[in-house]
């Protein structure tokens, strides 16, 4: 059993997300289980995943079982093409195909890859996440203060965040607001998933606002803008539309993600992509407009269609 006193570095975050970093390896889904199982304790109360941590708490952690990190080889030391960096925060365009965070099988992502390349670095702590399949904008935290103030940012919507998707079939243009709950769960292989849940109580709402960039014969190009940070939203409102994402694994046309792949326009990843988000700087307040443009096989296949 471990009592964990919360110190600066630590107050402010979700206690999933702080029980994730402390239990470095242990599986995400036995996380939430002794969380919503009553063994992790706050001041001796029960809390919920998403009960924000002060300064002072006192957090029992059950003993679990932790991985043998003496088989397990360190994270590589790897730095990602940067858009902006000072002492309070960096961003960075990750590239597809990476997770932002090691678990849930995977072994390390971008914070690990990148505090392996940063030893100096005192803080550094993911402001928001990127799926693994979607490339472009990341923001990194140098400092609590910074995370804690561009978090604040992310709740409140106060950030411009687009992203460029391609999707099957012809978008219509009047179609510019998605206004659909849904709703997230675990399917049998423990894998995260996202449904819509219409008329139902446990959807939450979500918002997806839609604007068409290029139209193509077979494939439409959008600037989507999301109102809510559901998980998976913008590719589960545009399957619901009919319209899935070109190369998604989880929702996409399958059969056509295989004929793009091994066809000769060889795409063989998920065409969305955060290009573009803008925020205020958490110490002078400056606002910040950041942009990333198409990766080149993006580009590519465009240029192809």
């Amino acid at each position: 059993m471990q009592r964990l006193v919360i110190d600066e570095n630590s107050a402010g975050q979700r206690l999933d997300n702080f029980l994730l970093r402390v239990l470095k390896g242990v599986p995400k889904t036995h996380v939430y289980r002794v969380i919503r199982s009553g063994e992790v304790r706050i001041n001796k109360g029960r809390a919920g995943a998403d009960t924000r941590l002060e300064l002072g708490d006192e957090v029992r952690v059950p003993p679990v079982r932790l991985p043998d990190r003496s088989e397990a080889p360190p994270a590589p030391a790897r730095e990602f093409p940067l858009l902006y960096e000072d002492e309070h925060l960096l961003a960075i365009d990750k590239p597809a195909g990476v997770a932002v965070h090691g678990g849930s099988g995977v072994s390390f992502g971008v914070i690990e890859q990148l505090r392996r390349a940063r030893p100096q670095a005192r803080f550094l702590e993911l402001v928001h996440r990127l799926d693994k399949e979607t490339s472009g904008i990341l923001l990194l935290a140098k400092k609590r203060s910074a995370l804690t103030a561009l978090q604040d940012q992310f709740r409140a919507r106060d950030t411009g965040k687009t992203y460029a998707a391609l999707v099957i079939g012809s978008w219509p243009a009047s179609r510019k607001v998605i206004d659909v709950p849904l709703h997230k769960f675990l399917d049998a292989a423990g894998e995260r998933r996202v449904r819509t849940a219409e008329g139902e109580d446990e959807g939450k709402r979500s918002i997806t606002l839609v604007k068409v960039a290029a139209s193509y014969a077979q494939f439409t190009l959008l600037d989507v803008t999301i109102k809510t940070g559901r998980t998976h939203q913008i590719r589960v409102h545009l399957q619901h539309e009919g319209h899935p994402i070109v190369g998604d694994p989880k929702y996409g046309d399958f059969e056509l993600n295989r004929e793009m792949a091994r066809g000769p326009l060889r795409f063989s990843r998920m065409f969305l992509h955060a290009r573009r988000l803008a925020f205020d700087h958490p110490a002078s307040g400056q606002r910040i407009e950041l942009a990333a443009d198409l990766p080149t096989e993006c580009r590519q296949l465009l240029a192809e269609l």
